[in-house]
């Protein structure tokens, strides 16, 4: 080991708990959980399974473009025109829902995991067009607007500096149920059983799913689109799910207990008997964000952890309140109040026990950060949101294989943490209170180092653009084709 005036040097791999032999090692870790879910890509018919081995080492090692063409060149050889890459992730039936099923699984075994939280977010990208399964105008929180894209509806697992992605589905709006996307819906393989699901629905099917595969989670976290909705809400609570749920500004809780039921019908008067449930004791509703400076919501500094920028703060409020249910009922939730640091203010309800101190729900409001964190590295480092193909398959396996890309890293971290524990001394000599955390994007760069992609020779990359140019004359030719077909004779 090298010494310093300081001590032992601070780029010693080693003291980081990044040994050459666990780097050199990466390859066959890869092929390790390739292997471990190898099942998972067969058909009754046919094993092409070496495409999923393919494409994950695409996704892992590529920096962008990574499409069926682009992998099958970059991973398998330049002569690779991606058709069979493009018939195993587009047609192929082998089960995407089977590899969430057993990430969930090797998750839930992992002792060191138990008790994470479950987020639970959606996630939206442009389309060029609507000629892809579930594109619509629709709201993308990514971009911040509406516009055509598609949305994915995606649960994540988080625990300790350690996330990853659980389940996902694709949204599908309204309107693809109509008759007039009949032949899309087929077209694009979209399965005959799906019928319409909000996204609350489908983020209640993916939570189920992690609960019934014995995912130990203390919460699920999730934002407004789900917290608003009353019998979302309710759902979780009659299975004994604590959630801590974003709320929308304008969302209207009552302060005090409203005793809600049917009026009774003043005597002689006429019509209807009432039908609909209402407060009877005379309570009023108040919008939360009129409570941002209300004597019961007195804002108190909260140390939530450490972090590698310093100890996380934020200045909090919490207090029970009461809110309707869908069923005419009231339930006594928790509103807790947190201002962001641009000075404005998130609100969220939690069903959580009456004596859950508000540093836990404080904890548990941050930690919904990871459910971005979760879908930053899947789109950033792993590909998610570059998928050009159309169909409804091609969107879940290329999912799903993201999300093995994502467990890949973070089952990586967990066993060199344990493995390669880093010298504790290297806080002291750096002089921070945490140590910076193994990034995807550090493990993808060691994995590029022993699974290298081709590198093009001037010929070969001559060689690529020539075909390129080739297939798009042929796309012209065909079009120019059909189109003295459709004028007929002049």
């Amino acid at each position: 080991m090298n010494e310093s005036a300081n001590g032992p040097s601070v780029f010693d791999p080693q003291r980081w708990g990044l040994p050459m032999q666990a780097v050199a090692g990466l390859a066959d870790r890869l092929r390790g959980i390739w292997a471990r879910y190898r099942d998972c890509f067969k058909t009754k018919t046919h094993n092409t399974s070496e495409n999923a081995l393919v494409y994950l080492r695409g996704l892992l090692t590529m920096e962008t473009k990574r499409n069926f063409v682009n992998i099958a060149q970059r991973v398998q050889g330049i002569d690779e025109d991606g058709q069979n890459l493009q018939q195993f992730m587009s047609d192929s039936p082998w089960s995407g829902q089977a590899v969430f099923d057993q990430i969930r699984q090797e998750v839930g075994q992992r002792p060191e995991l138990r008790g994470g939280m479950l987020t639970l977010d959606e996630s939206g990208d442009e389309c060029a067009g609507d000629q892809k399964a579930g594109a619509a105008r629709q709201y993308l929180g990514r971009e911040g607007k509406v516009d055509m894209g598609q949305v994915g509806v995606a649960t994540g697992f988080y625990k300790d500096g350690i996330w990853t992605m659980v389940g996902a589905e694709l949204y599908l709006p309204e309107t693809w149920f109509d008759p007039a996307h009949a032949k899309l819906r087929k077209r694009w393989h979209i399965p005959a059983e799906r019928t319409f699901a909000t996204k609350p629905a489908l983020g209640l099917q993916l939570i189920r799913q992690a609960k019934s595969q014995g995912l130990s989670f203390e919460v699920v976290g999730c934002d407004s689109v789900y917290g608003r909705d009353g019998q979302f809400r309710a759902d979780l609570a009659a299975e004994d799910v604590i959630y801590m749920a974003d709320i929308p500004a304008n969302m209207q809780v009552y302060l005090t207990k409203p005793i809600v039921g049917l009026p009774e019908t003043p005597p002689g008067k006429k019509g209807r008997p009432f039908s609909q449930p209402q407060v009877l004791n005379g309570v009023e509703a108040v919008t939360v964000r009129t409570l941002v400076g209300h004597s019961d919501f007195v804002l108190q500094p909260l140390a939530i952890r450490q972090t590698e920028r310093g100890l996380l703060t934020y200045h909090c409020a919490a207090r029970r309140v009461w809110t309707l249910t869908p069923k005419g009922g009231a339930r006594e939730e928790w509103l807790f109040i947190r201002r962001e640091r641009d000075n404005t203010f998130s609100f969220s309800l939690s069903n959580a026990p009456v004596a859950t101190p508000s540093a836990h729900l404080a904890l548990w409001r941050c930690q919904r950060y990871f459910a971005e964190r979760i879908f930053q590295d899947c789109k950033s480092e792993g590909g998610w949101d570059e998928l050009v193909a159309r169909k409804y398959r091609a969107w879940v396996h290329h999912t799903a294989l993201d999300a093995l890309a994502l467990w890949f890293i973070a089952e990586t971290k967990l066993d060199w943490a344990q493995a390669y524990p880093r010298d504790p001394e290297l806080q002291r000599q750096l002089a921070v209170e945490v140590l910076p955390a193994l990034s995807m994007a550090n493990v993808r760069k060691m994995l590029l180092a022993v699974m290298p992609l081709e590198q093009l020779s001037p010929e070969t990359a001559t060689r690529l653009v020539i075909t390129h140019l080739v297939k798009r004359s042929s796309s012209t030719r065909s079009r120019l084709k059909a189109q003295r077909k459709n004028r007929g004779p002049t």
